[in-house]
This record gives C-alpha cells, sequence and structure tokens, in this order.
C-alpha cells in the first residue's frame, strides 16, 4: 500500500475523531479516503485491485485499506460509501453487472461484505455515479444542475445529474455512455463491437496503437509520443477525443444539457485530447444550438472516493436523501 497521506494537521487528529470511508474500487486500483463532517480529506491511501481473483478478495482488500488508514491516522469510521465498477442496485448494494475486466463480481452483495468486513454501514453507489457526485460537490461541476460526467479510463464510464441528482433509469444503468456503438467494428470489452469505449479508453488507445505500430506502450507513454508530434500516436489520441465529444454532443442532445466534466486517467492527456474537442465541437454540436462545454474535471485524482463519502454522508444524515 501506498504510505496515506496527511492532509490535516496533526493537531486536528484526534483518537476518537469519527469520519466517513470514501472507497473508490476500479479494475486496476482501490483508493480510499477519509472525510470528516467538514469535507476534509483526513487521509488517503491505494493498493492494487486484485479484479482477477473475486468479489471476495476485492472486499478485503477495500477492507484492509479503511482499516489501516484509520489505524494509521487514529480514526474511527462511522460509515462507507463505495464507488465501484459496474451496474449496481443502489438499494442493496450488490453488483448486477460488470465487464470481463472483473471476475466474480456480477452478483457479488458489496455492501454486505464490505459493511460485515468494516463493521459500519456501507452504500455503494456506480463509480461514475460517484465521480460525477464528487464535481458535483466539490469539482468542476459545482453549482450546476444539469451534467453528464465521463470516465476515461481502463473502460469508459457515463453519468448523469438531473435537477442535481445523479439520475440512476429503471434499471440502475443510465449513463452507460461507453457502450454507445456506432463507433467502428472493434471488439468491446462486453463482447459486442463497435462501442465508444473501443476508441476512448486507455486499454483500446494502448491496443490500437500496438496495432498501428507493434509497440507495447502504455497510454501515458503514448501520450508522451504524441506531444514529440509522433503521428500515430496523435492519431489514436485523436480518434478518442472525437468519438467521446460525438458520443457527449447525442447526450446533450437527448437530454438538453451543457455541461460535460471528463475525468479519469486518460483525462491527464487533456492537452492532447482539448483541440480535438473543440474542433469537432465546431462541426457536430448539439442540435439545441446552445454552445455545449466540455471541461477537464477538477478533483479526478478523488472524485470517485471523495463523491462515495459524500453519498454516504447524507444517508447517514436523511436516509431519504442521496440520489434518486
Amino acid at each position: 500500500m501506498n504510505a496515506p497521506e496527511e492532509t490535516g494537521p496533526p493537531a486536528s487528529r484526534a483518537a476518537d475523531a469519527r469520519v466517513i470511508a470514501g472507497i473508490d474500487i476500479g479494475g486496476t486500483k482501490i483508493s480510499a479516503v477519509l472525510v470528516d463532517d467538514a469535507g476534509s480529506v483526513r487521509a488517503r491511501g491505494v493498493v492494487p485491485a486484485p479484479a482477477r481473483d473475486g468479489g471476495a478478495a476485492m472486499a478485503d482488500a477495500a477492507a484492509g485499506l479503511v482499516r489501516e488508514l484509520c489505524r494509521t491516522h487514529d480514526l474511527v469510521p462511522a460509515a462507507a460509501g463505495v464507488g465501484a465498477a459496474g451496474v449496481i442496485d443502489q438499494a442493496d448494494g450488490i453488483v448486477v453487472a460488470a465487464s470481463a475486466t472483473f471476475a466474480g463480481w456480477s452478483g457479488f452483495p458489496l455492501a454486505d461484505e464490505l459493511s460485515a468486513r468494516l463493521d459500519v454501514p456501507v452504500w455503494v453507489e456506480n463509480d461514475v455515479n460517484a465521480f460525477l457526485l464528487g464535481e458535483l460537490r466539490w469539482g468542476a461541476a459545482r453549482g450546476e444542475s444539469d451534467v453528464l460526467g465521463i470516465m476515461l479510463g481502463t473502460g469508459v464510464g457515463g453519468a448523469i445529474a438531473l435537477g442535481g441528482v445523479v439520475h440512476h433509469g429503471v434499471h440502475g444503468a443510465a449513463g452507460e455512455i461507453g457502450h454507445t456503438p456506432g463507433f467502428g467494428d472493434l471488439a468491446c470489452t462486453c463482447g459486442q463491437t463497435g462501442h465508444l469505449e473501443t476508441l476512448a479508453s486507455g486499454t483500446s488507445i494502448a491496443r490500437r496503437y500496438r496495432e498501428a505500430t507493434g509497440s507495447g506502450a502504455s497510454a501515458p507513454e503514448i501520450a508522451e509520443r504524441a506531444r514529440a508530434g509522433e503521428r500515430a500516436a496523435l492519431a489514436v489520441f485523436a480518434d478518442a477525443a472525437r468519438a467521446t465529444t460525438l458520443a457527449a454532443s447525442t447526450a446533450a442532445s437527448l437530454l438538453d444539457l451543457d455541461l460535460v466534466v471528463v475525468g479519469g486517467g486518460v483525462h491527464e492527456a487533456w492537452d492532447l485530447l482539448e483541440p480535438v474537442i473543440a474542433e469537432t465541437l465546431r462541426t457536430d454540436a448539439p442540435v439545441s444550438g446552445f454552445p455545449l462545454r466540455i471541461v477537464r474535471a477538477e478533483i479526478a485524482v478523488d472524485a470517485v472516493a471523495r463523491g462515495a463519502a459524500a453519498l454516504a454522508a447524507a444517508r447517514c444524515a436523511e436516509p431519504a436523501l442521496a440520489t434518486a
């Protein structure tokens, strides 16, 4: 585990201080923050995600990280919120469906399993919904009500806020923009073809670059090559930016919203994405004619975990609140 990072002054760490844990469970890592009543992050840490080892192993890793942070900082968790990859049954905290990246994840009762390990109430939300909650409260979507959130990471995820509340849809799967079809004929992780994720995720950027050049470079390495002017590297990022913008413009037209917040690991290459996003918006803007803003997330490093903590804090304060 990375050394837990202390963000508050030592004098503020009372031995009996109670905090809310926010946990971000992704395909490659699990991160957590401990947040106090004022919303300040008191500690944070990260461990690798044993995504291939099944749901129980993921729950063990997440609970172990929270316990270690609490032990190191003399803090006591009062509750926990989780942003987890996949389609989530928010009422029961069960992972309904997930990509092939995760073994034994679909059907896993994550809320109950984590609650048993941490001995606190636990609420689970889709990771991208949690990301958007974090941006709505502390980040680029502060003060906004209708927002589309997109995370470009191992896969591509999406979330929708309407009237300031995250919208889940009939089956809890609203916002799954990564599986928008119509983007070619490459195989997607879900088993179908031509989805946005096949062009815009970090995984697909690396795969398409490897197919073009034979190089096994990672997405961050490819970004550096693009900045140096390499044509193949520039092309895969341009394709990712253009496809993301087209999908966002379609969603904005359907929902009549004017703000899209983009996070995830790929957004670290914003300098490569933004010019293509701007050019694509000039040719393929929403049909309403109102300008669509596509902006970089402000707190992407902690947004999922902090958003999950905000959800848990809201549930503790008023169970009827949280997301609709």
